[in-house]
């Protein structure tokens, strides 16, 4: 299925979506400075994201996407209040969960298909809590985190994203996506911040 587009720059009066919830794993921080440094510092919607990382080091993530994005970028924090144009970051050995009040737990809750944090827990809980204003986002990785998510956030409404194969530099994640059936997007990496930002300004008035 192809992303509507348009020449016009987006105009956000409007959002249709409030939160992107992105997983990936191997070749991830390449990948996200890609996606994360297409979008514009007014981008509308908050950003979590899960990357599996080793938990015996202390992440630079945030501070490396910082200089790459114009978007705010942090580490997760516990009771963190989502703000759009802001990106999430789950510290490593944390599983992040959004709760239906738009602020962001941490857990030490036991490993997800063998690693922590979750991008299964991370979209089942952006699922529940925010349902078809959400949209999930599954990068390169290894391994198949995510396809349970996927299928959440598909069931209550919302709309999911996989890297196509052929920019994916691991395509273990998303490929493990695409087989639930409950991507609607498969996208090559450039193509997946303007599909975001023509999704989230799209307008739900008709």
């Amino acid at each position: 299925m192809s992303v509507p587009s348009s020449s016009d720059p987006a105009v956000y009066e409007k959002v249709a979506f409030e939160i992107i919830a992105i997983a990936t794993s191997a070749g991830g921080l390449s990948a996200l400075s890609t996606v994360l440094g297409g979008l514009p510092s007014d981008f509308p919607a908050a950003i979590v994201v899960v990357q599996h990382l080793d938990p015996r080091h202390r992440s630079l993530m945030a501070d490396i996407l910082s200089r790459r994005t114009p978007l705010t970028v942090k580490q997760a924090v516990i009771d963190d209040r989502l703000q759009p144009g802001t990106v999430y970051i789950a510290p490593p050995n944390r599983h992040l969960l959004v709760n239906p009040d738009g602020t962001l737990s941490l857990t030490q809750t036991e490993l997800v298909h063998f690693v922590r944090p979750s991008a299964d827990l991370l979209f089942d809980s952006v699922a529940a809590s925010y349902q078809d204003r959400a949209i999930a986002v599954v990068l390169t990785g290894t391994g198949s985190d995510g396809g349970m998510g996927v299928k959440a956030i598909k069931e209550m409404g919302g709309t999911v994203i996989a890297e196509d194969q052929n920019t994916a530099e691991f395509s273990g994640m998303p490929q493990t996506a695409i087989r639930t059936g409950s991507v609607d997007f498969v996208l090559p990496l450039s193509e997946v911040a303007p599909a975001l930002m023509t999704l989230v300004a799209a307008s739900d008035a008709e």
